[in-house]
């Protein structure tokens, strides 16, 4: 498997971590009564700030999904990962990175070092989209 697959394989990983770690701490909630089984909002609004913090992280994996694994099988499917390889283990760390500063904290500096981490994403993206579409034979 290429570092592409990778690294997509990893996105995905860390997006059903913050799936399963929500769902565990709900769990726990409800064994425990402290909120009923029906109590739950998506964005878990009636829960601690960790919990609204950690709904948030999970959505933001699952908004930039389309588009950064999109662009990683884009890749592998036409056969060009050699544009995705390179920067495949940069994104999912940045990721990875932003997401656990946003599980960490709301700080302005928090907030401040997620979004630069997302910035590197964004960066990788584009020239991806760019790399590709240069290197796709019209039809």
């Amino acid at each position: 498997m290429n570092a592409t697959l990778i690294a997509l394989t990893g996105f995905i990983a860390w997006t059903l971590f913050l799936l399963v770690l929500m769902e565990l701490v709900r769990s726990k909630l409800v064994l425990t009564k402290v909120v009923p089984a029906n109590g739950f909002q998506p964005d878990n609004a009636n829960l601690s700030p960790f919990m609204r913090r950690l709904a948030r992280a999970h959505a933001n994996c699952l908004e930039g999904l389309p588009i950064f694994g999109g662009l990683m099988l884009i890749a592998v499917v036409a056969g060009q990962s050699a544009v995705t390889d390179p920067l495949a283990y940069l994104l999912l760390a940045a990721r990875i990175v932003q997401s656990v500063i946003h599980l960490a904290s709301l700080s302005p500096v928090a907030v401040t070092l997620r979004f630069m981490a997302f910035s590197v994403q964004m960066v990788i993206a584009a020239y991806w989209a760019f790399k590709l579409l240069t290197l796709m034979p019209a039809s």
